[in-house]
């Protein structure tokens, strides 16, 4: 009991709730009021660093939606690691009036979910699967690299958004470099291909050219991308906010995934975040998570419209987002300075796009013109079955440069080469059959009973057999009577 009474005292100073949407942030009393230069004063402790709070943390506050009841129970335990299960139902038993929440800054920070999801996907690809890995100076050895020199590189780089430095990223910034240097080394020889495509339609909206890096956090450059929430493509949309921005997407063509149509559609979303927030963080956090929650948190924040001031107040995955943003900014503009080099990727540099007003499928071109079907598939990934159903509307097809002429000039064989067996195969009209004696045309007449008449003999005489009059009339078995008309088909 004694132990007990020491528990309660600890959480007496926990505003706790049972509700899953609450967080516990600690606030070092000793520094209240006394803020540096270089440390808030506030800082949010995330479970992975609760063995490392200093006794003289022990004022906590509340902010909503941050982390669930479990989490709760594993910060408690933490704290005490002699606390039982049973004091731990007790103690959460009790409930208080929340305070009034802190603004605090995360020094420890959430990577998101689909971070490392996206750039393992990317390895399955049939473009890195074919790639080479490149050659570089230092053999690949992983560089040191201090904190000063991180805030240096990241301050000359040529961009009109912020890319402050902190220890979530440089957390980040080592996981490109680092554990993850082999899928940068695809990304890097990717995008030779996929960035010239942003590039050229941001500076056609007049937009920060270093936005050409969210699809490199959003899908590690692979168009078939497909996240467990079924956000899909380069830019990772989901099927609504794809409509409303004009992308079609059905059984046989899914436009998220094309990199032309779906750059230009995200190009017109982020100028509509930015439109609202007029700050390039707040609309890139919008991207990730949408504006009604970028909404949420900025109320919570008491009306601050930064970032890093509401960054506590935003739901666990878009704190991180930003954060890698700007590790992706540094590790595709320096991975030389990290023995890094861009793998030779078989993606065709220069392309031509054919309007096609036929149905045909992509084995057909490639068979003809002897590409192989998978690479006319990275080029054109948005047609989800091979078909490209240039009967209904026309619809773009992209080729390598070499054989943009080679297709006009066997238009007329790409079309004919297994047409019945590729694309015409589907019924556009079908008659509905009744069932009928063999060779009969299918007409009903009807046969009335007389004396004597057998339903054998009767299937006799209309060339059929009893087991079908049978079928016809309903029959259970073969008794029938003088007078019954019987459904006959001929």
């Amino acid at each position: 009991m004694k132990q007990l009474y020491k528990y309660i005292t600890l959480i007496l100073l926990v505003i706790f709730t049972v509700n899953s949407s609450y967080a516990f942030i600690f606030k070092n009393k000793k520094n209240a009021g006394k803020s540096t230069e270089n440390e808030p004063t506030d800082t949010i402790i995330s479970t992975d660093s609760l063995q490392s709070i200093p006794q003289d943390f022990y004022s906590i506050e509340l902010v909503n939606d941050s982390i669930n009841e479990n989490d709760t129970i594993d910060i408690l335990s933490e704290i005490e690691p002699g606390i039982t299960d049973n004091d731990l139902q007790l103690l959460q038993a009790i409930s208080y009036e929340p305070m009034e929440p802190a603004l605090v800054f995360d020094t420890t920070g959430v990577i998101p979910d689909n971070f490392d999801y996206m750039l393992d996907y990317m390895l399955h690809s049939w473009v890195v699967q074919r790639s080479q890995k490149p050659e570089c100076n230092g053999n690949g050895e992983i560089v040191q690299t201090s904190d000063s020199l991180y805030i240096r590189r990241l301050a000359s780089l040529p961009h009109v958004i912020e890319m402050p430095y902190n220890k979530l990223v440089r957390n980040l910034i080592e996981t490109y470099t680092d554990k993850k240097r082999t899928q940068l080394e695809y990304m890097l020889g990717i995008s030779e291909y996929y960035f010239p495509i942003f590039e050229q339609a941001l500076e056609a909206n007049k937009l920060p050219l270093e936005l050409k890096y969210l699809p490199v956090i959003e899908s590690a450059l692979n168009t078939k991308a497909v996240s467990p929430m079924g956000a899909t493509g380069l830019w990772q949309f989901m099927i609504g906010t794809g409509r409303l921005y004009g992308l079609e997407i059905n059984s046989l063509v899914d436009e998220r995934m094309d990199p032309i149509k779906s750059t230009n559609a995200a190009i017109r979303f982020l100028k509509d975040l930015y439109s609202v927030y007029g700050d390039w963080h707040l609309a890139i956090a919008a991207y990730n998570c949408g504006p009604g929650n970028v909404n949420k948190a900025i109320r919570r924040a008491g009306g601050k419209r930064d970032f890093w001031e509401i960054y506590p107040f935003l739901p666990r995955e878009t704190r991180g987002y930003v954060p890698v943003f700007i590790a992706a900014n540094y590790a595709m503009n320096f991975n030389e300075q990290h023995n890094i080099c861009p793998a030779k990727v078989e993606m065709p540099v220069l392309t031509d796009t054919i309007m096609v007003s036929n149905r045909i499928h992509l084995e057909q071109v490639a068979s003809i013109l002897n590409i192989p079907i998978e690479q006319i598939r990275t080029l054109n990934p948005q047609y989800r079955r091979d078909i490209i159903p240039g009967d209904i509307q026309p619809y773009a097809l992209c080729l390598p440069l070499q054989y943009a002429s080679a297709y006009i000039e066997n238009c007329d064989s790409i079309c004919q080469y297994r047409a019945d067996e590729l694309v015409n195969n589907r019924r556009k009209e079908i008659e509905i059959y009744r069932a009928s004696a063999p060779g009969g045309s299918g007409n009903l007449i009807y046969h009335k009973v007389k004396t004597g008449d057998t339903l054998s003999g009767i299937a006799v005489k209309y060339g059929t057999s009893a087991s079908r009059i049978r079928s016809w009339n309903n029959l259970s078995g073969s008794r029938i009577y003088t007078g019954q008309r019987l459904k006959i088909y001929k």
